[in-house]
């Protein structure tokens, strides 16, 4: 018998639905109290496969998908591996229309096992070993991103058939924000400087090459931007930039790939990209910026890779301890950590944090989550609110963590890095299972 059973009145102040804007679309509290995603209840996967354990609603996945063809019913729209890249994933994304962008031989190599077609897949990177561009020209990719005069030189080598590239441009613009994710502006280590002397150099280079095809420019502004008024002034810039190849080389570009970086909210009340602006802002940009310079209007693609699985992933950990430290916080230590989401000591990322195993109806305490590891930044979130009388044993959950955690995580302190459980019209799946003490070993060649 539950506290619900003993008290019914109880249910009807508790919200049938988590916020959407953070959580998967289906999220829900059962009669239990206990939170559900995809028909399936979080406590029951933490008793299952254990904890820490990210959790994919794969239904949300390809609900974003459809979200950008509906808003961009005429751009490609192309899933940003490095955010989640796992064969389930690739399979969904390309199922609903999406190419997909890689950003190592090991992603390619994902990619491909997961039936992806090459002719569909984008090669990025501004450190492309010899090996990686021999995988992808073997493979047959359909573009591979240019990002250095180093990379030109390597794929005329390699390509014995015309291989079609895009040239990445800095087009100078600053979305601000903190500097690990500002790649829009000229001091950068991605691409060339749009108009300098670099850039007309690797478009005069790419010209000479009988197996290289320019077919048009690749930019990327940045992460977690929620100003589509920034992709406006990216088009105009680059679209210029396209001009000036007509009149110098007399050759006309067609693809203009605005790469990705729209904002997500990882709590509720943080700003997020508004799709639907955003293709306004882009269509009025090309249609001023093609008329001012009289060209012809380039195909567009865009690189969601965070805004198509942030939101469908839910990490969940087991309560450890907790401690009150007298005149000081009141620390909830888990069985996860920095190692399965190192985005707070990385970027000083914030999350909410709930209890999964019931809905808690008294007094609620200020808590910092923090990790298991031996590190003193291994913080998962401050300041949350979390029930007064939380216990070691009990689950919680952290929504907006299906991008940068599996792709980011270790095994530091030798701990395995989690599963990855896919949930489904009620049912669940193991994508990825946990890495073991074994698996480490296997490794370890020393002895």
């Amino acid at each position: 018998m539950t506290l619900l059973d003993i008290f019914p009145s109880l249910r009807s102040g508790m919200p049938s639905r988590l916020d959407s804007a953070v959580w998967p679309r289906d999220t829900h509290y059962d009669g239990d109290g206990r939170i559900t995603l995809g028909g399936v209840a979080l406590a029951d996967i933490a008793d299952q496969y254990g904890t820490a354990t990210y959790v994919l609603d794969e239904e949300e996945v390809r609900s974003r998908c459809r979200t950008y063809h509906k808003a961009f019913p005429e751009a490609e729209i192309i899933y940003a591996g490095k955010a989640l890249m796992i064969r389930a994933v690739a399979e969904w994304v390309t199922q609903e229309g999406l190419s997909v962008d890689v950003c190592s031989a090991g992603e390619l190599t994902i990619a491909l096992a997961a039936g992806v077609d090459p002719a569909r897949i984008v090669l990025h990177g501004n450190g492309k070993s010899f090996d990686e561009l021999q995988a992808a020209v073997r493979s047959g990719v359909g573009r591979v991103v240019v990002d250095s005069l180093t990379e030109i030189t390597l794929l005329s080598a390699l390509a014995t058939t015309p291989q079609r590239v895009l040239l990445r441009l800095s087009p100078g613009i600053d979305v601000h924000g903190h500097p690990a994710v500002r790649t829009g502006v000229l001091d950068q280590k991605f691409g060339f400087p749009i108009g300098s002397a670099m850039a007309a150099e690797a478009i005069d280079r790419i010209m000479r090459q009988p197996n290289l095809t320019l077919i048009g420019f690749h930019c990327h502004l940045g992460s977690q931007i929620y100003d589509p008024d920034h992709y406006g002034e990216a088009v105009r810039r680059m679209v210029g930039e396209m001009a000036r190849v007509r009149e110098d080389h007399g050759v006309i570009v067609t693809e203009l790939d605005l790469g990705g970086g729209h904002a997500v909210a990882y709590r509720s009340g943080d700003a997020e990209m508004n799709l639907p602006e955003l293709a306004d802002v882009i269509e009025d940009a090309l249609d001023a910026a093609c008329a001012r310079h009289h060209f012809p209007r380039p195909s567009i693609a865009l690189e969601p890779g965070r805004a198509i699985v942030a939101r469908a992933g839910v990490t969940l950990y087991r309560v450890l301890s907790i401690k009150h430290i007298e005149g000081g916080r009141t620390y909830v230590t888990v069985d996860g950590g920095m190692s399965d989401n190192p985005r707070v000591a990385l970027y000083g990322a914030r999350y909410e944090v709930v209890v999964a195993n019931r809905h808690p109806c008294g007094p609620h305490m200020t808590a910092t989550v923090a990790g298991r590891y031996c590190e003193a930044g291994d913080i998962l979130a401050t300041d949350v609110r979390l029930p007064a009388d939380l216990r070691p044993g009990e689950v919680l959950a952290v929504p907006c963590t299906g991008a940068y955690h599996h792709s980011l995580a270790s095994s530091y302190n030798s701990v395995g890095r989690p599963p990855i459980i896919a949930v489904r019209r009620g049912r669940t799946r193991e994508l990825v299972r946990r890495e073991t003490t074994a698996d480490l070993l296997a490794r370890d060649i020393g002895l």
